[in-house]
């Protein structure tokens, strides 16, 4: 034990109060709004004209005069690209919305053909049965 440690604990029975941790801000802080303004033009660009994590790191330092680590900027990215993409597809199905179907039982009904060849041959040939599915529609109440 170092005798410093030895001095504390004959001063005081408690142990001293630790120090505050300044949390650090991120260096991107200032330039995420910019960054996710390209990633959501992404979203609706052809895939051959969307920004590389290098071109988005190019822009920032061309257009807005911010230099920013690629490993910093690389790290950013991997987290926001799919949270964006998610945003934007809940979003679109908020949006566009689905109509429900409703059949009375009996109301309607969906009628398939086919020709099934049987398993046996016979001098004549392969045997054939003619089958039909019915499928009627269930009768359920309307979401809502």
């Amino acid at each position: 034990m170092h005798r410093r440690v030895v001095r504390q604990a004959l001063d005081s029975a408690l142990p001293p109060a630790r120090k505050a941790i300044e949390v650090r801000r991120s260096v991107l802080e200032q330039s995420k709004g910019w960054i996710d303004e390209m990633l959501r033009a992404d979203l609706t660009a052809p895939p051959k004209q969307r920004h590389t994590n290098k071109r988005i790191m190019d822009r920032l330092r061309d257009e807005y005069g911010f230099s920013v680590a690629y490993t910093t900027l690389n790290d950013y990215l991997r987290v926001r690209r799919p949270q964006i993409r998610e945003e934007s597809e809940r979003a679109r199905s908020l949006t566009e919305g689905t109509v429900p179907q409703f059949h009375r039982p009996g109301e309607e009904a969906e009628v398939d053909f086919a020709e099934v060849g049987a398993g046996r041959r016979h001098a004549d040939g392969l045997s054939v049965v003619h089958a039909a599915a019915v499928v009627f529609g269930q009768g359920r109440p309307p979401t809502r």
